[in-house]
């Protein structure tokens, strides 16, 4: 991938800088092999602030070569501190077989992307309705679980749940935005847009997971209630779908 089909009009102004040193490194270390870098998440948006966020990304490539990787590894502390997070390593193929084991991660990445070099694969995938469904209960189940061995590991401390609080933040709106468009609302993208969006259609308050998105929000045992019970309606849900 040459240098000049290098993209970085549509991205926050503090990971222009980064973003190009970057994907100078990608195209010196992959050459040809590597066919598009993406951007996805928060760091997608204007709203990335290097002082908290880290630039998540997919590089995909032509095929999957170790040799490649750990040259990239090798650059790990100084991606570090672009404020650029290890990426995820896919291949086109990948990513189309991928659509029935991993819907929502596709789906959360295609919704709130912005391709910074080479073709977007992300643009045009397509899902099949029984997958999306199967993972949103699975999903939700599990966070359950993950929230009953939380609260036994705080062994009654608040801090410790805090961070159990917002460790299942990103992990729930990945799969709310699978449950919504299940339901038909497929248009939204940002956490905020998510919520209230869920609210709505669902006709009840997720204070709790408001909560869980929020590091500035109270993280109690109260908040800790809400949370796990905004996440056992959502399993009902799924499972009613």
């Amino acid at each position: 991938m040459t240098e000049s089909g290098v993209r970085l009009d549509n991205i926050d102004e503090d990971l222009i800088g980064p973003m190009g040193e970057y994907a100078e490194l990608l195209g010196k270390l992959g050459g040809e092999a590597v066919r598009s870098l993406t951007l996805f998440g928060i760091a997608a948006t204007q709203d990335f602030d290097p002082r908290v966020h880290v630039a998540r990304n997919v590089v995909e490539v032509a095929s999957v070569d170790l040799a490649f990787l750990r040259s990239l590894s090798l650059h790990g502390a100084r991606l570090g501190k672009l404020r650029i997070a290890a990426p995820l390593i896919m291949t086109r193929d990948y990513i189309e077989a991928s659509r029935d084991a991993f819907p929502l991660e596709l789906m959360d990445i295609g919704k709130l992307h912005v391709t910074v070099m080479g073709d977007d694969p992300f643009r045009a995938l397509t899902f099949d309705e029984a997958h999306v469904r199967l993972q949103c209960e699975r999903e939700f189940k599990a966070l359950l679980i993950g929230l009953r061995q939380g609260l036994l590991a705080a062994a009654g401390r608040d801090d410790v749940l805090e961070a159990v609080e917002l460790d299942a933040g990103e992990g729930l709106i990945r799969t709310l935005r699978g449950l919504l468009w299940l339901a038909g609302e497929r248009e939204v993208t940002s956490p905020g847009e998510l919520l209230a969006a869920a609210e709505k259609r669902f006709e009840r308050t997720f204070g709790g997971i408001r909560d869980a998105m929020s590091p500035s929000a109270t993280h109690d045992w109260a908040s800790f209630e809400r949370l796990y019970a905004d996440v056992e309606a959502l399993a009902g849900l799924a499972d009613a779908l």
